[in-house]
């Protein structure tokens, strides 16, 4: 039986608490990120917790499911991409200031945190993988799209839109920063070429986001699924049966 626990960590930016559930008991601390608006219940949900209950059960990855904050930040299309990249910084803020924080105290102290997550969720750890690295090291993700500038984004671009862009940031990055992802974080993409990958641009953008990661030298793997494995979970809970097990 897999040992699963609900914690509620405060929100970010004060705005109420958030769910953190643990599936369990030891191993590598994997923090997942859902799709879009999911909630921390989504992995268990869907079948992702099935899919890599060998490696959970075995001890070699305790999995942290964090609920997502995106409908008030990159799905809240009545706000500007300035607003939506400050709400996003929110967030992040709540991840590292409070869920790592809780994810080491509750893993003894490892300071080998991975970050996972499907389509927008693998977004989210791209992102943070990328910002973070000193934190985070190994990042997976599946079926991402990583230009917010393509969800129905309006207004003008500012700071904080283009740090919160892995798309725009990545290809300006030079000098000890890059230095420092070339030696500090390993990157695995993966994604279908089946239905709704490609009008979702999720197969475009990995590949994109895969060929600047090369041109960067940044560490990274990536493994394109065929035709057969559509944007949806079926695909999903097979890539993360392969891929998950690998981090511990």
């Amino acid at each position: 039986m897999t040992r699963q626990e609900h914690h509620v960590i405060p929100g970010p930016g004060g705005h109420g608490d958030r769910d953190v559930v643990v599936h369990g008991h030891w191993g590598r601390p994997v923090i997942w990120f859902p799709a879009e608006t999911g909630d921390a219940w989504e992995f268990e949900r869907n079948g992702m917790l099935d899919a890599v209950r060998p490696a959970v059960d075995e001890g070699r990855i305790t999995v942290f499911c964090v609920s997502a904050w995106n409908a008030q930040s990159w799905s809240a299309r009545w706000k500007s991409q300035h607003d939506r990249a400050l709400a996003h910084l929110d967030y992040e803020g709540w991840l590292t200031g409070g869920v790592l924080p809780f994810v080491r105290d509750r893993c003894g102290g490892r300071d080998d945190v991975a970050l996972a997550g499907p389509s927008m969720g693998a977004f989210q750890a791209v992102l943070l993988g990328l910002r973070q690295a000193h934190l985070f090291h190994r990042v997976i993700a599946f079926s991402g799209g990583y230009d917010p500038w393509q969800w129905h984004a309006w207004g003008e671009g500012s700071a904080e839109t283009y740090l919160t862009n892995p798309s725009d940031f990545l290809r300006h990055v030079g000098g000890e920063h890059l230095e420092h992802l070339r030696r500090s974080l390993q990157l695995t993409l993966v994604v279908g070429s089946g239905q709704w990958e490609d009008t979702t641009g999720a197969l475009a953008s990995t590949r994109s986001l895969a060929a600047v990661l090369a041109d960067k030298g940044i560490p990274h793997d990536l493994h394109v699924w065929g035709p057969e494995w559509p944007h949806d979970w079926v695909s999903w809970r097979a890539q993360a049966a392969v891929y998950l097990p690998q981090l511990g």
